[in-house]
């Protein structure tokens, strides 16, 4: 395999649905193709959105998927329930008019332009801070606005103290609205105008979902702080009755591929939905996936635009799939041969000897709460995912998942892995992480479960992703590259793991900083990573952070634009144009989204 894999993150099965580090499916089929022939059977045990079984569909072989996350299973099952185009067309366009016609037309608002009635596109709304030296309420927006949206400099406008995202929030008031109406070709945007619809909110059967405060993220979110401790509370009353009538009518739905297909759009647009998705002057922020984050300024979209050119997406999905599998089928060939079970990667349900190949990408740690996260869609699904299974590292006091669990876990399910793949098979796991602990977790992992890194094809996965926080800080201690390890069994004893050399990191990051001008802090921390398993040397005290600290120390700095280390006489401009304006210090697919192609 290669030395290191570019993907991006744009193809349409990426775009059809959202999912936590999620694997674009050109990531995988290289791999697939390298090691199995059509026909071949492979499975992923931590499947995730199920982007491995896409990659095997779409290349002819068959696939085995398991996982904790109902959320996962549902997103898996559809990318490969492939339907006719036109039938879930007919059929999203007809649920929509259903719900409109039970819910009347909320979305109606007057044009202020021309007084006909125009359909409203989005409204933006401002959270109301309170002064905390006069107490007096403060339209964030608008004291934004009256700095020219230069954050540091906002003001009271009742006592001139200085005032910012921090402070307590009271309320939430729209403060713009778009409106689609016949007499201009572009949106009209105008002040806010008021619904007067009654939506009567609790007769509605909308999800009645608590976020309990044993939920790792209603802490890394503060939810107990902000009161919003539903899943409803994140949506407004106008979006949450939409998306409601919009569920029972797709329920109603009597094909079940259809329904099916129409209810993963649906799930596909409820974060966008809700008032997680960020706003900017310049452009949408998109949600921050991996946290339950409000910004102080955010959207309320039209529920039914977002589903319908998400049926758009899922369509565009179903035929990149269709005619990548043309070569292995025929239109009478049957479905996919993909299933997707709900199982521990413990105990994989499968006999010895009868997979042959693995790809799999599981959580990488602590990173991130996978069912956490999943809850915000699982609460309109049938069934909720067991956190209690979920192989994270969870530090919160009391917790059972602690790193010594993830380990066994790890160890537990490639010792599966190995169980079931067929003699001179190959298992490949996608791995990233910024700690030397993780790492070293993942070394004594592998070597428990009685298999062996194959040194020349240790793969750097790049995806292209940088965090928001990064182009405003520079550096940070966030890998943003992953490892694509690949494994084979090994009965015969490992050698003994060695300490790296005194002063070797120092040298080496210096080394490659020098060699490689342009590269990231990430690109060096993998390279120095790779070249540590390859020379077995434990790597428990190789932390992303070592390769940072010495490279502020010898004068290095971020392009701002590209993320990439220069020289600090090379750079003047050191600030992104978009840095001041993001409150959060990840947007996982901020220019990923297909509203805005």
């Amino acid at each position: 395999m290669t030395e290191e894999l570019n993907v991006g993150r744009s193809d349409p099965a990426y775009m059809a649905h959202a999912y936590l580090t999620k694997v674009p499916v050109p990531a995988i089929t290289p791999f697939i193709e390298a090691h199995t022939g059509p026909g071949a059977v492979v499975l992923d045990p931590f499947a995730g959105s199920g982007m491995t079984g896409v990659a095997a569909a779409m290349l002819g072989r068959s696939a085995r998927l398991f996982d904790i996350s109902v959320l996962g299973q549902h997103i898996g099952r559809n990318y490969v329930n492939l339907v006719d185009a036109q039938l879930l067309e007919k059929q999203a366009g007809e649920v929509v008019r259903a719900a409109q016609r039970e819910l009347g037309n909320v979305y109606a608002v007057k044009c202020l332009s021309c007084s006909r009635t125009g359909e409203l596109a989005k409204t933006v709304w401002s959270v109301v801070i309170q002064c905390p030296a006069c107490e007096q309420p403060v339209n964030y927006y608008e004291s934004m606005k009256a700095v020219e949206w230069n954050k540091p400099k906002m003001v009271c406008p009742h006592c001139r103290s200085s005032i910012s995202s921090r402070n307590e929030r009271v309320s939430e008031i729209p403060v713009l609205d778009y409106v689609d109406c016949e007499c201009r070709r572009t949106q009209v945007e105008q002040r806010p105008q008021q619904t007067s619809a009654d939506l009567e909110i609790e007769r509605l059967p909308y999800p009645r979902v608590e976020i309990t405060p044993d939920r790792q993220m209603y802490k890394a979110s503060a939810l107990g702080k902000s009161g919003m401790t539903t899943i409803a509370s994140f949506y407004s009353n106008r979006n949450l009755a939409v998306l409601t009538t919009l569920r029972e009518q797709i329920r109603a739905v009597s094909d079940e591929a259809i329904r099916s297909k129409l209810l993963f759009a649906f799930t596909a647009c409820l974060t966008r939905a809700s008032k997680r998705y960020q706003w900017h002057p310049k452009r949408p922020l998109n949600a921050a996936n991996a946290n339950y984050y409000i910004a102080p300024v955010f959207y309320e979209w039209n529920v039914y635009n977002l589903f319908l050119r998400k049926v758009t997406a899922v369509v565009r999905s179903d035929e990149w799939i269709k005619s990548a599998r043309h070569p292995y089928s025929t239109p009478d060939s049957p479905a996919p041969d993909v299933t997707y079970e709900i199982s521990s990667a413990e105990a994989i349900p499968l006999p010895d000897q009868s997979i042959d190949y693995v790809f799999t990408d599981p959580p990488f740690g602590s990173n991130l709460f996978y069912a956490d996260m999943a809850l915000f869609q699982e609460a309109w699904l049938d069934g909720f995912s067991d956190v209690e299974k979920e192989a994270v590292v969870d530090r919160s006091r009391g917790s059972n998942r602690s790193a010594t669990r993830y380990e066994e876990l790890l160890t537990s399910a490639l010792s599966e892995c190995r169980r079931v793949l067929k003699p001179g098979g190959s298992i490949s796991m996608v791995f990233g992480n910024s700690s030397g602990r993780m790492w070293a977790l993942v070394q004594r992992a592998i070597r428990g479960a009685k298999l062996a890194i194959v040194p020349e094809s240790l793969t750097i996965l790049n995806k292209g992703q940088r965090s928001v926080k990064g182009l405003a800080s520079g550096f940070e201690h966030i890998a943003t590259l992953d490892l694509i390890i690949t494994m084979r069994s090994s009965d015969a004893t490992p050698p003994d793991l060695s300490h790296i050399p005194a002063g070797e990191i120092v040298r080496e990051v210096r080394r490659l900083a020098e060699d490689s001008r342009g590269t990231t802090p990430s690109h060096l921390y993998l390279e120095i990573l790779r070249a540590a398993i390859r020379k077995n040397w434990t790597v428990e005290e190789l932390d992303l952070s070592v390769i940072n600290n010495t490279l502020v120390e010898d004068g290095w700095t971020i392009e701002s634009k590209s993320g990439r280390l220069c020289r600090k006489d090379e750079s003047e401009q050191q600030v992104s144009e978009s840095a001041p304006l993001a409150d959060e210090a990840t947007v996982e697919e901020a220019y990923a989204d297909p509203l805005f192609e």
